[in-house]
């Protein structure tokens, strides 16, 4: 009897070690908004889509765009005209299929939707027409650089069609190889594998489950205790007890974006604020900030200086652009010019770790220019209703980056921006940015870029922090993980080792 028992116990044993290696928990670190890819804005949402929605194209680590749903593309002569043959089989989470008519229903979506986030990112489309089940023929108003790269993010993801009136943020029926089973609001949110996805074998978990996290610590220890599989965003004070640890593996690559802060000067009443409505205080708040320290203090010298939107992997990225040292007596001296003795504001952002500690050495700096900022924390996904509906002064700007540089800047700063929260517009940028787009010649579209940059750098509407790193860890036993340039948990052939 005894022996019995313990080979039943030692058979419930092995399904149980079984269900766990078939299940994989990773560590975020917030909670995402909607997941609804054309309504969300968060790069933690980007991270649960990766797996949850597919996508016309997508990029390798050597940021290549290469197939998904698109099999192949190509471009009329004159650059206006995209022609994509699709996948042939695929199907949608709800078992309909994604052919070219449900394709076209989500570009339109995404592009006309008065709550789409993504109308700026395919202003370019004047037209889309089904050719057959598998072909899809889309038309330009004009020639669009980097088109092709935002369909590599949201705007290319998919949907089910039949869901989109049925609160899809809520309830996402999508296209990639894990489905929607529930979401806890900043606890859990809970996909399963999709076994009709086309590329299903090479998906190897049951069951994935995002936990938001925000503490750093709390995310480590979690990992180190077997409780998450991976994490991402480890903090730089951590990496060296990481690269120590031998249960666990560091996966680190060099980013696309950066972090930075954005002045409302034009959205709502919150805009009448002194920085608001005098560009020599964002200006002076510029030059206040002292980057070397937040590179050094924060990010244990991981968090490079940044003074534009291109990172030095982008073509467009100028090393001249901007001032490259701290300049406290001309802060000083334009807050003075500007009628000040002290400029109070309000400063949001969202709470985690890092960010409080950046924004603690901010307020610390721009102290010493005249700058009294009190800063507001606030959960990671309620700062983006705040700064979507203009209820901040001065509100934390984050962005993961994009392959091609139109995807750093236009949105943020062009005058119909999805994501210009700041309301900022001028028409010459406008102007400049969107003929960037026509271009194909890199050296022509840094000429354009770099005029902007310069109305921008005296306009100053967004200030611009640090470039950021993706540190990820992960279990020692996880074989094929590779950290990409945009900072996705992309998890084909990634296994436990057996």
């Amino acid at each position: 009897m005894n022996v019995l028992k313990t080979l039943v116990l030692g058979a419930a044993l092995l399904a149980s070690t079984s269900v766990m290696a078939a299940d994989l928990r990773i560590g975020l670190q917030d909670d995402p908004d909607v997941l609804d890819p054309h309504r969300a804005r968060t790069f933690v949402g980007r991270i649960v889509f990766t797996s949850l929605c597919d996508k016309l194209v997508d990029i390798n680590e050597k940021l290549d765009i290469v197939p998904r749903i698109a099999t192949e593309w190509s471009w009329s002569d004159d650059g206006t005209v995209l022609t994509m043959k699709l996948r042939e089989g695929a199907t949608f989470h709800d078992g309909t299929p994604i052919d070219a008519a449900a394709v076209k229903a989500n570009l339109d979506r995404a592009r006309t939707d008065s709550e789409s986030l993504r109308k700026s990112e395919l202003k370019s489309i004047a037209d889309i027409a089904v050719a057959d089940a598998s072909t899809l023929t889309i038309t330009l108003s004009g020639p669009d650089a980097g088109l092709l790269a935002q369909l590599t993010d949201r705007a290319g993801m998919l949907m089910s069609p039949a869901s989109f009136d049925n609160e899809p943020g809520q309830n996402p029926v999508c296209s990639g190889p894990y489905k929607f089973v529930e979401r806890v609001q900043n606890d859990r949110i809970v996909l399963e594998k999709f076994p009709e996805y086309w590329n299903a074998d090479q998906y190897h978990f049951d069951r994935v489950t995002f936990v938001p996290m925000p503490d750093t610590t709390v995310r480590l220890a979690n990992l180190r205790a077997g409780d998450v599989d991976i994490i991402e965003r480890v903090a730089p004070s951590d990496l060296e007890t990481v690269k120590g640890d031998a249960a666990i593996t560091l996966a680190s690559v060099t980013g696309l974006g950066y972090q930075a802060i954005e002045v409302n000067v034009a959205n709502g009443a919150k805009a009448d604020n002194p920085l608001g409505k005098d560009k020599r205080l964002r200006q002076a708040l510029n030059l206040a900030i002292d980057r070397d320290v937040i590179n050094q203090v924060v990010g244990a010298g991981t968090y490079q200086p940044a003074h534009q939107p291109f990172p030095p992997a982008s073509f467009a990225y100028n090393e001249e652009i901007g001032s490259r040292s701290r300049d406290i007596e001309r802060a000083k001296a334009l807050v003075k010019e500007a009628g000040f003795d002290r400029v109070p504001f309000e400063l949001t952002f969202g709470n985690n770790t890092i960010m409080q500690q950046v924004f603690e050495l901010v307020q610390a700096m721009a102290a010493e220019a005249g700058f009294d900022i009190s800063l507001r924390p606030t959960e990671f996904a309620a700062l983006q209703s705040v700064l979507k509906s203009g209820e901040f002064e001065v509100g934390q700007s984050g962005w993961s980056g994009r392959v091609d540089p139109d995807g750093n800047i236009h949105q943020y700063v062009s005058c119909q921006g999805g994501l210009n929260d700041a309301k900022y517009c001028n028409e010459e940028v406008d102007r400049l940015l969107n003929e960037a787009r026509t271009r194909s010649d890199p050296a022509t579209r840094v000429k354009l870029y770099d005029q902007a940059q310069a109305i921008l750098q005296e306009d100053m509407p967004v200030i611009y922090l640090f470039y950021l790193p993706w540190p990820f860890a992960h279990k020692a036993t996880l074989e094929g993980f590779t950290a990409y340039p945009d900072g996705m948990i992309r998890l084909e052939g990634v296994d436990f080792s057996s």
